[in-house]
């Protein structure tokens, strides 16, 4: 446990002075390409056997970076990444009974939801750190309500066959926790109001429920490549995937979801 807690602080103060200490891309950047990186090379350990490995690691990598400096194809990548992850839910419900979602596909669905994720988190970097620093406190307080909610009157699985541990009553606890920390920033923080702060409440509510949908998704690959963590380079906590396995959906969904509401004119910064 306090090797767990010494490496979740040492993240903290990375991604704090990435986030917040420059202006300028220059600290954050780095942080996302190597992050993308281990990243991808821990998705190959969950494919089937591939013969190139490093050539998906490289091909992840350069296109993120491409991708970056081309802003007009972003808003392209979250939508291909939110087909994917609306197919990953029919998969998880139907899992272990039909797994042909498994194979050389994965290659293709690394690459767009490893990238839609990047780039979601550098626009909204772009915007302001407090907007990612947001999606980050929403996904964790809902991670953690689902925990406490789920551990005190869990009953009926979520999906038992993928996590058997995740619960209905842990999935409304941490809906509920999440909307309450929504509620707060949005009406004391941001003073939202009317249409504004429905709007606001739903995308962050979808938000929470695919950071949920992202995690059981990699446990779902997971199961399927028989491996207990991602990787082993984080002391306590797995690899990188296993980190930030929520985040992959909830990111470019809520950073779609914001473009929305700004072209809307219900958004203005």
């Amino acid at each position: 446990m306090w090797q767990r807690i010494k490496t979740a602080i040492i993240l903290i103060l990375i991604v704090g002075v990435a986030l917040f200490a420059s202006d300028t891309p220059i600290l954050f950047v780095p942080l996302l390409a190597v992050g993308v990186t281990i990243a991808a090379h821990e998705w190959t350990k969950l494919m089937p056997r591939w013969r190139y490995p490093a050539l998906f690691v490289v091909m992840v990598l350069a296109l993120t970076l491409l991708t970056l400096l081309f802003t007009s194809t972003w808003v392209f990548w979250w939508i291909a990444s939110v087909i994917i992850w609306l197919m990953a839910l029919a998969w998880v419900t139907q899992f272990p009974d039909k797994t042909n979602w498994y194979g050389k596909k994965l290659s293709l669905m690394g690459l767009i939801i490893l990238t839609a994720a990047i780039t979601a988190m550098f626009y909204l970097w772009q915007l302001s750190p407090w907007w990612l620093m947001y999606v980050f406190i929403l996904v964790w307080c809902a991670d953690s309500g689902a925990y406490f909610v789920g551990r005190k009157l869990g009953r009926r699985k979520m999906a038992p066959n993928v996590s058997p541990n995740k619960s209905m009553e842990g999935l409304a606890g941490g809906l509920i926790t999440g909307l309450l920390v929504v509620l707060g920033i949005s009406i004391f923080k941001l003073h939202l109001t009317g249409l504004t702060l429905i709007s606001f409440m739903v995308l962050s509510g979808v938000t929470i429920l695919a950071s949920v949908l992202g995690d059981l998704f990699e446990s779902m690959l997971k199961r399927r490549a028989k491996v207990k963590d991602s990787g082993t380079i984080l002391p306590g906590h797995g690899g990188v995937l296993d980190r930030i396995d929520s985040l992959l959906a909830a990111t470019p969904i809520f950073a779609l979801g914001f473009w929305c509401l700004q072209q809307l004119g219900l958004i203005m910064l």
